[in-house]
């Protein structure tokens, strides 16, 4: 899932820049350098949604270079891919690609990180996605994609209950709908508005308190600099939690339950089964939806996520993570897997596969074209939103090591079941953010 993210505010140059890119080699080039031997490139990957794609791609490429041989392993979902990562080099077995986040995760890995300055598609990523993993030394990461999130909804649902969703261009009229929605669930077949997965710390603890410090910080960059927190729209977050989880579905009738609630239960369980009207997640959850109701999911549009009185008629997109390659990696297998990632990226077969199978809205220059374009609803809405300026940027992997999902998303939890504050809340924020960056 969609799941640690960070970019500076799309704007809609990236999104309709005309240059194309250059293909890569025709693969054949990584085999040639194992010069007979084969070549093992070992990935440890964090995106769920794209493992099939992934290693459907990789054995596309292993047909073209017999010589290397791809090995994928994905970490994500509800697991903590940054500790499993951790754990993976404490092990020795440490991968040859592998995902990071931003700024912290440059710092966090400085010696293992591969320059990747002079590799074919930096001169096609879009302005302002590799800022975030360039450093005076050079660009440590290849962008995976972009991705926004928002409030996914049930279009044949809004339009049962009479809401037009074009009209909710602010927090007052997010409100209103969601009022409008519970007054009607009886009729609407609903369990409640909204399914809200407190389980996930990465949903509130990152997502979610984006929303607010995207408009506290202009970049991730910025963030990660910031020797002190200010939560200056703390209030307009509380707002936007408590109207979710007013409105949650709660599996024992009473808030603190709604910390039980995960991703399978909120996209599958509850959305997907038309039993909630909304849902907190990104375009990135297309492929569960369909993979339970390819109605629902056909179905389905992103509402923007309303900072009150700041920014209401947007939605946070960014990049969610980077590919990284192992700089302790013999020479032959960082050629192999720099490769692989460019021929996927840039060659027309793999463009295809990224668009089509992958259902990824890229990052790079040379996607124009309109067989290259998304083809679900969700990734579509992301891309009209990035179109039109209406967004926000993601600053979470600026944010301390762990304190958006350990500090902030676990004390998240602790307001959801009345056990903390808010105001206890945003003084443990700043105060924990202070001491990190001491």
């Amino acid at each position: 899932m969609g799941l640690k993210k960070i970019l500076s505010l799309v704007t809609v140059t990236m999104l309709v820049a005309s240059s194309v890119v250059g293909c890569s080699s025709s693969g054949g080039d990584a085999s040639k350098d194992a010069k007979g031997d084969q070549v093992k490139v070992d990935i440890f990957q964090f995106k769920v949604e794209a493992k099939d794609a992934l290693e459907k791609a990789a054995e596309v490429y292993e047909e073209k270079n017999p010589n290397v041989d791809i090995n994928i392993e994905t970490v994500g979902g509800g697991n903590d891919y940054g500790a499993a990562l951790r754990s993976k080099f404490q092990s020795g077995q440490e991968p040859t690609i592998f995902n990071v986040g931003g700024p912290q995760d440059v710092k966090d890995w400085d010696g293992k990180l591969e320059n990747l300055k002079d590799e074919p598609w930096v001169k096609e990523a879009f302005d302002g996605t590799l800022g975030s993993v360039t450093t005076d030394d050079g660009i440590f990461g290849m962008p995976f994609n972009q991705e926004g999130y928002g409030f996914i909804y049930n279009k044949e649902i809004f339009k049962k209950a009479g809401i037009d969703p074009a009209t909710i261009t602010s927090y007052d009229a997010l409100q209103k709908a969601v009022e409008t929605l519970d007054s009607k669930k009886g009729d609407l077949g609903l369990d409640s508005v909204f399914a809200v997965p407190g389980k996930e710390k990465w949903v509130t603890g990152l997502h979610l308190l984006n929303t607010a410090l995207a408009n506290e910080f202009e970049s991730g960059k910025q963030a990660y600099e910031a020797k002190e927190l200010g939560f200056k729209y703390n209030k307009e977050l509380k707002d936007l939690l408590d109207l979710q989880v007013k409105y949650a579905f709660k599996p024992d009738g009473k808030n603190g339950s709604i910390n039980s609630v995960d991703y399978a239960m909120q996209i599958e369980q509850k959305y997907s089964t038309g039993k909630v009207a909304m849902v907190q997640m990104g375009n990135w959850a297309y492929g569960g939806i369909e993979g339970v109701n390819k109605d629902i999911a056909a179905n389905s549009g992103i509402l923007p996520m309303p900072v009150k009185g700041v920014k209401e008629d947007c939605i946070p997109v960014g990049v969610p993570m980077y590919w990284s390659i192992n700089k302790n990696k013999d020479d032959a297998e960082k050629k192999a897997a720099k490769d692989f990632l460019n021929w996927l990226y840039t060659s027309d077969e793999g463009k295809k596969m990224i668009i089509e199978d992958f259902k990824f809205i890229p990052a790079f220059k040379g996607y124009e074209s309109d067989t290259l374009q998304p083809k679900d609803p969700l990734s579509a809405d992301v891309l009209k939103y990035a179109n039109e300026g209406k967004t926000m940027p993601w600053v979470f992997m600026g944010y301390p090591s762990g304190w958006g999902e350990n500090v902030v998303g676990a004390d998240i939890q602790k307001y959801i079941d009345g056990s903390m504050s808010w105001d206890d809340l945003v003084k443990n924020a700043q105060k924990t953010w202070a001491d990190e960056r001491k």
